[in-house]
């Protein structure tokens, strides 16, 4: 996700249509990107860890985005 300093302009345009749309219980809205890794094979603490890792390091720009969450879509292995 884009860190709270970062202009997120697409975050912006969302918020200014969800009025429009209807939806009126929104306040702000911050737009990210997600990755999806899988693994061959249980998903240990281990894997999670080397996920994060990849995250911090390799998925996301730590000048202007934080890493959010890093979770076993599977819900095993938590």
């Amino acid at each position: 996700m884009p860190k709270p300093e970062i202009l997120d302009p697409q975050g912006k345009a969302v918020a200014g249509a969800l009025p429009r749309l209807g939806f009126d219980g929104f306040v702000s809205v911050r737009q990210g990107k997600r990755f999806e890794l899988e693994v061959d094979g249980d998903v240990t603490p281990e894997i999670l860890a080397q996920a994060r890792e990849a995250a911090v390091t390799l998925l996301s720009n730590p000048v202007i985005e934080d890493v959010v969450a890093v979770t076993d879509a599977s819900g095993e292995g938590q």
